[in-house]
Order: C-alpha cells, then sequence, then structure tokens
C-alpha cells in the first residue's frame, strides 16, 4: 500500500474508532509496528493527528472544539423539556449512566436529591452532583477533555466494561434519516459504544435540532441499540417514523 493510501486509512480508522495502540495500528494496516510509528510521527507533524502514550488519535476539527459553555445553551427550552420526560422515568434505587452532553447536564439537574446512582463521563455532571448527599455519584476514570468537560480514552472504556447498570441515557450529535445515531467527536465514539454494552435499557436524548441531521463522523448504533428516544415534538416525523418501526418507544414532548 502507498504511503499516501496508508496514511488515509490510518485517519479513516482513528475518525472511526478514536485512540488505538501502536500494535492495533500496525495490524490493521498490515504493516510493522516501526513503520506504524513512522507514520503517526508524519501524520502528527502535519497536525493530522495526535500521537498519546503508546498510540494515537485523529487530530480534533474546529467544529469539535466548540467549547461546552456555549453549546449549553443552545436550544435550552427544548433541552429541559427532554430532560423533563427522562427524569419521569427515573425510580428511587436506579442505577444509571449518563453521557457527555448538555442535554443529560439538565438531566442531572433534575436529579438532585433523589437516592440514586449515577455513573458518567460528563465532568459537568458531575459538578452538578457532587455535593449532594443523596447521589451517590461515581466518575469514571480517563483523559480529561478539558474543553467538552468530559474523560475518554482506554481507561474510561475499561472501566465501562466492569459495569452494569439498570439504564444508560445516551446523547448523540445527529441522527440520519435511517435511524443511525451518530456523534461528531471521534475520541467519544468509543465511550460510547462500550456505554451501550454495559446497560441494560438505552434511552436515546436528542432534541428537534437534530432531527434529521448529518453532524458527525462516526455510527454509534442504529434503531437496534436504542429502547426508549426522547425527543421534542418538532423533531422530524419521517426519522421517529423509523424508530417506530425499529420497536422503540418514542416519547415526544
Amino acid at each position: 500500500m502507498l504511503r499516501e493510501s496508508r496514511h488515509e486509512k490510518l485517519l479513516n480508522i482513528l475518525g472511526e474508532e478514536g485512540v488505538l495502540p501502536i500494535g492495533e495500528i500496525a495490524t490493521r494496516l498490515g504493516v510493522s509496528e516501526a513503520t506504524a510509528r513512522r507514520d503517526i510521527t508524519e501524520l502528527g507533524r502535519a497536525g493530522r493527528l495526535t500521537r498519546v502514550y503508546g498510540g494515537a488519535v485523529a487530530a480534533p476539527t474546529q467544529d469539535e472544539e466548540r467549547p461546552f459553555s456555549e453549546v449549553v445553551v443552545d436550544d435550552l427550552a427544548d433541552k429541559e423539556a427532554v430532560a423533563r420526560a427522562a427524569a419521569e422515568l427515573v425510580a428511587d434505587g436506579d442505577v444509571l449512566l449518563l453521557d457527555i452532553g448538555t442535554t443529560t447536564l439538565q438531566l442531572a439537574k433534575l436529579l438532585r436529591g433523589r437516592p440514586v446512582t449515577v455513573v458518567t463521563s460528563n465532568l459537568a455532571v458531575y459538578d452538578e452532583l457532587r455535593d449532594d448527599p443523596r447521589v451517590t455519584l461515581i466518575l469514571l476514570g480517563g483523559q480529561v477533555r478539558a474543553n467538552y468537560r468530559s474523560v475518554v480514552g482506554f481507561l474510561t472504556e475499561s472501566n465501562i466494561r466492569q459495569l452494569r447498570v439498570g439504564r444508560l441515557f445516551l446523547g448523540a450529535s445527529g441522527v440520519l434519516p435511517d435511524g443511525s445515531v451518530l456523534d461528531s467527536t471521534h475520541v467519544e465514539v468509543p465511550v460510547k459504544r462500550a456505554m451501550l454494552g454495559a446497560a441494560r435499557e438505552v434511552v436515546l436524548l436528542v432534541t428537534a435540532g437534530k432531527f434529521p441531521g448529518d453532524t458527525g463522523l462516526a455510527r454509534i448504533c442504529g434503531p437496534e441499540g436504542i429502547d426508549t428516544l426522547i425527543t421534542n415534538k418538532t423533531s422530524d416525523p419521517v426519522t421517529l417514523a423509523v424508530f417506530r418501526e425499529g420497536d422503540v418507544e418514542v416519547v415526544t414532548v
């Protein structure tokens, strides 16, 4: 394989799967680890990926770098409505997994004072609940993404794989008309996929502005991975019909 083609393949793999170790990169490209290291060095110097301990991750784009503090106020009324419906699903004593994102933060605000267990990679959720004596709060370990207030990486994934929770509240960057759930931040995608495997029930929280939408570089799952979808009444009816046809309970607010 030509060097340029190999580089593009490597960037595509990292974009889909997030952080990968050197050995896995070499295997996926069909090259030696020495060649894989040279490729990573060259792409790192060009600003197209970021080297991390033992591996690499694709460099973020400008769209991925929009600060959490800006995103949190977007469509706030829609997010609050979705969060209220989500909170109604929660019973005292539940063990919950809260994904990153600003809608899950609105949900966390409604969980204050509730005797529940919350597991999260969302640092904003952690800040919201850390002083609440009634909430048992578990923060996943990993590499801190200060810009979007989350933790990511293989340590986060490893933590999640040791868990079994009752319900995951999942966020997304966009949802395609075929029901594909997308995320725009490559390092978050493996964490989200691990969360799907750790929960007995998955509730997707998305506002109307994400239906239908092509915001996102990687597919997290389709309707088959979702049990309940909570969104706004103005969300795209054709896309919602796809979820209903896939036996997903659709709640509009």
